[in-house]
């Protein structure tokens, strides 16, 4: 099993910015696929965006794109979410999530189920 802790979660101004770190224990991060997934109150969760391994692949949900970016330091062990623009629908709850058992995709993949070990998550709230 991988933790998972999420840090950089608070609130915010319409139009601000966050910046969300996670930072994964284990060494063999550099093989994981990361995603950001969220959750809004009465909502389902939400995929908002994916890593490769290398980094050298990024993919966003249609709601993320043009305002968020996903990063990832490999010999950090952490991965990191650039939210610009911030609106008041972005308030949710942000959850990292590592494909940390192999088979190892390497890709990026929207899907929940392709992902293995959940940190507990972080609050993000926009305000108007």
């Amino acid at each position: 099993q991988v933790q998972l802790v999420e840090s950089g979660g608070g609130l915010v101004q319409a139009g601000g910015s966050l910046r969300l770190s996670c930072a994964a224990s284990g060494r063999t991060f550099s093989v994981y696929m990361m995603g950001w997934f969220r959750q809004a109150p009465g909502k389902e969760r939400e995929f908002v965006a994916a890593i490769n391994w290398s980094g050298g692949s990024t993919d966003y949900a249609d709601s993320a794109k043009g305002r968020f970016t996903m990063s990832r330091d490999n010999a950090k062990n952490t991965v990191y979410l650039q939210m610009n623009s911030l609106k008041p629908e972005d308030t949710a709850v942000y959850y990292c999530a590592a494909d940390s058992r192999p088979p190892y995709y390497s890709r990026t993949s929207p899907l929940s189920s392709r992902y293995d070990d959940w940190g507990p998550g972080t609050q993000d709230t926009v305000s108007s």
